[in-house]
This record gives C-alpha cells, structure tokens and sequence, in this order.
C-alpha cells in the first residue's frame, strides 16, 4: 500500500510516500481503508525527532477517518463497511485526569493513518459524523480532541466564561473558538495578523489583538474585562501579557509549547487570585465520545484551509511549515 513514511529523524527531507507492507489485523483489532487523514503540527515535531521513543521507519499520521474492511478474530459490534473516524489513542488507562506510561498515539509510535489502510483495536473505532465530509471528519480528531478535553474537562469552561484563546489559526485554537462560541461564552483572541482576527471574528469571536504587538497586555484587561479561562499553545511568550487580566477563580490551559519551553510565572499573579495553571493533552475515550456528540449536535466543523491527495502527502507536511494560517490541512486518500 501506498503510505507516508518517516525513514529517518533529519526533517521533514526524511518524509516520502512509499510502498510499505499492507497491514492485517490481528484478534481484537479491525482494518480500515482510509478515506481521508491530516496534518498535525505534531507530524513535523516528528520529522525532526522531537518525540519521545521515536522509532523509524514510521507510517505518520493520527488523524484518520475511513470504512472498516477487514475483521480481526473476537470482534464484535462491527461490520464490513461501517463509516468510521479512529480514536488517535492507544492505551490510555483508567485514570481521566492523565495516560499511563504505555499510552501512546497512531503515527508514532504505532503505524499512523496517512495511507491506504491501519489496523487499530475495534474500541478505537466511532462512528463518522453524518454530516461531514471524510476530510473534515479527519481533521476534526486530533487538534478537536485536544481543544475539547482542555477547554471542557480541565477548563471546566461554562456558557457564562470569557475566554482567551491565544494563537488563532491553529487547530487546536480554532476548534477551541468553535466550543466556546458554540457553548455561548464571550470569546477574545490573539493572532498573528489582521486577516487571522478577522477569521476568528467571522466565527464568533467578540475581539482579538495581535500577538506581535509588544503593548498587548497594557489592552487586554480593558478589552475583556476579565478572563475566566485561556486556552494557550504558546505560553513562552504569552503567560506575561495576559496574567494581570485573569479573574479570580481563572483556569489557565497550557496544551503545548510551540514558541518554547520554559516561561517565569510570578506567584502572587496566581494565588492573589485563586488561579489555576493546569496541563492538558489530546484526550481520553470519552472525551472522544463527549466531543463527537458535541460536534454533531451544534454542527461543528473544522475549517479546511488546504487539500492534498495522499500522493502529494509530503507536500501537505510542507505546505504546513511554511504556509498554514488559518485551520487545517487534510489528506485525501
């Protein structure tokens, strides 16, 4: 089968499509064609060999959504043709608040989704929105599993909340915006540009500033009135520009580290207000199921800003690099 393969650690150079072996399940698992998967942020933190326990040659990707074709021995409750979006997880464990050691994810370190055909356990299996496309159904797991867990479970977002969502244009941030307005809370944002705002704005959005504007934190205060939850990707350079805006009781979301690794938090600006900073990453099993019946139920969909056949998968990898703004990329398959 046609695949995208990761063959070494030296960059996305390292990335190709290739003929690999087509997988068969094994008991307990089920096969799936894949229709359409996408690109995450995370695929190119691979390439470069920013992962824990990277281990090549690797099939990339997490995101995918297609129609069951094989069967694995003891499976039950799924038959030849169901439509299907995968859970990206494998091995969460029972404990909600965090994975164990052994958790891991589709596209490293198990084989991934941008190819013709993966082989996961049948419980990873949901069925696939009815209302979406296979690309936008593809491009809503990852980075809308990681918006929905922050936001809901460790956020504890309520329609009353106002929220910052820092570094719109992401998956992640977009899908967040989407929740937010969707749930009714008076949402601001940051962005890169004008256009980027005026995007997040078109989608709910009451306001927004840039992020390259250094005076942002003398205006965020005074633009919101105060913010009960943020939602941020970047806290490096961010955390400082909005930390005197929190209210009291204010949950602070930090998903990932994309503009750096290591940021000061100065005490009182967390205890004076009885604040919280916690961390949150991609989701369990039922939050996968919470935010599929979200989805369906206030017709939520990604914003696609590209497509690309799985042939040209290695370009989707680049294009993200060096061109994403705003959304998602998918892969046709």
């Amino acid at each position: 089968m046609k695949a995208l393969l990761l063959e070494s650690t030296d960059g996305p150079e390292a990335v190709r499509v290739a003929d690999v072996e087509t997988p068969e399940p094994v008991a307990g698992q089920v096969r799936v064609a894949i229709k359409a998967a996408s690109m995450n942020h995370r695929e190119m933190w691979i390439s470069r060999g920013l992962y824990p326990g990277m281990v090549t040659p690797c099939t990339m990707g997490c995101d995918g959504a297609g129609v069951v074709d094989m069967i694995g021995e003891g499976v039950t409750g799924v038959e030849i043709g169901d439509e299907v979006v995968l859970y990206p997880g494998r091995d969460w464990g029972p404990n909600r608040h965090a994975p164990k050691a052994e958790f891991g994810l589709l596209g490293m370190p198990h084989p991934g989704t941008i190819a013709e055909y993966v082989c996961v356990p049948a419980k990873n299996l949901a069925p696939k929105p009815a209302g979406m496309s296979w690309e936008e159904a593809a491009a809503s797991i990852l980075t809308g599993l990681t918006a929905w867990r922050a936001l809901m479970f460790k956020g504890q977002l309520q329609p009353t909340d106002t929220v910052l969502i820092s570094g719109v244009g992401g998956g992640v941030a977009t899908f967040g915006l989407a929740y937010a307005v969707a749930l009714g809370c008076k949402v601001y944002v940051t962005g890169e540009s004008e256009e980027v705002i005026e995007r997040a704005k078109s989608m709910g959005a009451t306001d927004g500033l840039l992020y390259t504007d250094p005076e942002w934190r003398k205006k965020v205060g005074a633009m919101t009135g105060g913010i009960d939850v943020v939602l941020d990707g970047a806290p490096g350079p961010s955390y400082a520009n909005y930390i005197r805006a929190i209210k009291p009781g204010a949950r602070i979301v930090i998903y990932g580290s994309t503009a750096g690794d290591k940021f000061e938090i100065t005490a009182t600006g967390v205890f004076l207000k009885s604040a919280s900073i916690v961390g949150s990453q991609v989701g369990d099993p039922e939050d996968f199921r919470n935010m599929l019946d979200f989805i369906d139920k206030h017709g939520i969909k990604p914003v696609i800003e590209k497509t690309f056949p799985l042939a040209e998968a290695d370009k989707a990898l680049t294009y993200l690099e060096n061109d994403h703004k705003f959304g998602k990329v998918a892969i046709t398959v």
